[in-house]
């Protein structure tokens, strides 16, 4: 019996755990991300609890802290351990981060939350959240410390698709001296909001 319930209620996290991938824009930023759950290749991880991804952010000047730079894009690779927190809606994750640029590299460590608005009435609704930070320590090349912090909230207008709204703010600080601080080293990459779409798969 108790065998029958373990597969039942793995057969239920399965159909309800899927990868995901998003775009997001606004008036002169462009991000694609992806995110696999690594429940669907390895039956040793529970669905919904795992994922490895990666994000590309081609951001504009005018959104940084200096528009006279030449900005080029931002990559990231990235890995989140995320679970329920209690039976209202709410998940927290720790993550990690591989962040490139032009001369800079960090590897920023972080928490992520993921709240399920209870609103039954309406369509499904998520407020999602995420801070990450890298000493100087976890950070390389010309880079002194990242900083990044970015809330949104998805609205699931179809089964499996949603719309987003968010804002997000990247500091890629670099040693004295270096970058493209009009200041010290101090450097705000990115620091707008955006909308998009976000769909699982």
């Amino acid at each position: 019996m108790l065998k029958k319930i373990t597969l039942l209620s793995a057969s239920a996290l399965t159909a309800f755990a899927m990868h995901t991938g998003e775009i997001n824009i606004n008036n002169k930023d462009l991000e694609v991300g992806a995110q696999f759950d690594m429940g669907q290749f390895n039956d040793a991880v529970e669905p919904n609890t795992m994922f490895v991804g990666a994000k590309f952010l081609n951001a504009d000047e005018q959104h940084s802290d200096n528009d006279n730079v030449d900005l080029k894009p931002y990559f990231e690779g990235n890995f989140l351990m995320m679970r329920p927190i209690g039976n209202k809606g709410m998940r927290i994750g720790m993550g990690v981060k591989a962040a490139f640029t032009k001369k800079y590299a960090a590897i920023p460590l972080g928490i992520q939350f993921a709240y399920k608005i209870p609103a039954n009435d309406f369509v499904p609704m998520y407020l999602n959240g995420e801070l990450y930070y890298a000493p100087s320590a976890l950070s390389f090349s010309d880079a002194d410390s990242y900083l990044e912090y970015r809330i949104s909230y998805d609205i699931e207008i179809i089964k499996d698709g949603s719309l987003t709204i968010g804002y997000r703010d990247i500091d890629t600080n670099y040693e004295k001296g270096k970058g493209f601080a009009t200041r010290g080293g101090d450097f705000t990459y990115n620091s707008y909001w955006y909308a998009g779409f976000k769909i699982g798969f």
